[in-house]
């Protein structure tokens, strides 16, 4: 069984420094503003998490830290941006585990940079649960009953995701492989217009994030299968982790978004960034927004970030090789 997602991050509470890496802050920063790459258009969750971070950051350095909204390819364009950058502390990254875990996955041939060991990560930001969610006309109400209609009825069982080859279309394709079923993926451009899909019943399941699939569940516009972590939301208690069911033991599936520099950047410089980024999602007016839409707002060192990345890009690795995933 694995940890809750608090627990699972109180590890990464106790963040050290020596006197010499807290001294070691000079000539950095200066006056010259300090550029937060993030590799999406503006008003996403990313850009909003990247907001968030990036006016405290900016406050405690006491200089001027900026948001650059880089979009292209699934995010691939800004974080190459970041990866060729200079390593002086002057050119930062927010982006969600996808452009680590996922993009070199699925697009190689787009993908210019290591993720292992083009970045370094400072810290992570925030942690999100997956909702399994399912169309009111579809006839389950559970994950056992659904496996038990896929069993029934092979290969009349869809899923949507926002695109071939992003996070949700290989989560969902890992409790595919892991429960046995058969289902069809169906690629969308868009979330809204999926969504809407999956209410009308054009499409049967997908997996969403609680910001977006709760609304619609406490409505009655959608029905909840069950939850990729196996801590229950306060905000949906009755939503039981998929990995109660027996053929989803040890499923666990996230979204993180973390904090990340250059490779060779100074360990002075990123020991600094981290010591701010924890102190500030520490702050009440930071880490309630982003419980409020159900994510667990992180905290720990860079090291440990960096070893959560390893191992889901070594988890997925196993998943897009299995089902042949491509990106668009």
């Amino acid at each position: 069984m694995r940890k809750p997602l608090l627990a699972l991050w109180t590890a990464l509470a106790a963040v050290t420094l020596s006197p010499l890496a807290l001294a070691q802050t000079a000539p950095w920063p200066t006056s010259k503003p300090i550029s937060v790459v993030v590799p999406f258009a503006a008003g996403g969750a990313v850009d909003y998490a990247a907001r968030m971070v990036v006016t405290k950051l900016g406050e405690r350095l006491g200089q001027s830290v900026v948001v650059d909204n880089v979009a292209g390819a699934g995010g691939i364009v800004g974080t190459t941006k970041v990866a060729r950058a200079a390593p002086d502390g002057y050119t930062l990254l927010v982006a969600p585990d996808s452009t680590i875990v996922i993009a070199p996955l699925v697009t190689p041939d787009a993908v210019k940079y290591d993720p292992l060991k083009d970045l370094v990560p400072v810290g992570l930001i925030n942690i999100t649960p997956l909702i399994l969610t399912a169309s009111p006309s579809l006839p389950v109400n559970n994950f056992a009953e659904l496996v038990r209609y896929a069993r029934a009825n092979p290969g009349k069982l869809n899923y949507a995701s926002p695109g071939a080859g992003n996070l949700l279309h290989v989560a969902m394709e890992a409790l595919r492989q892991q429960a046995g079923i058969n289902m069809v993926h169906v690629p969308y451009k868009a979330t809204p217009q999926m969504v809407s899909d999956l209410i009308g019943g054009q499409v049967d399941l997908a997996l969403l994030v609680p910001s977006t699939g709760l609304p619609q569940i406490k409505s009655g516009k959608l029905k909840a299968l069950g939850l990729t972590v196996d801590e229950r939301l306060t905000a949906a208690p009755e939503i039981t982790p998929l990995s109660d069911s027996p053929e989803l033991k040890g499923y666990f599936v996230t979204t993180s978004i973390g904090l990340f520099v250059p490779a060779r950047t100074p360990q002075a410089i990123i020991d600094r960034l981290n010591r701010e980024l924890n102190a500030i999602l520490a702050s009440p007016e930071v880490r309630k927004p982003f419980e409020d839409q159900a994510a667990t707002v992180g905290k720990g060192s860079g090291a440990d970030y960096a070893e959560f990345l390893r191992k889901e890009l070594a988890r997925n690795a196993v998943v897009v090789k299995a089902a042949n995933i491509k990106g668009e």
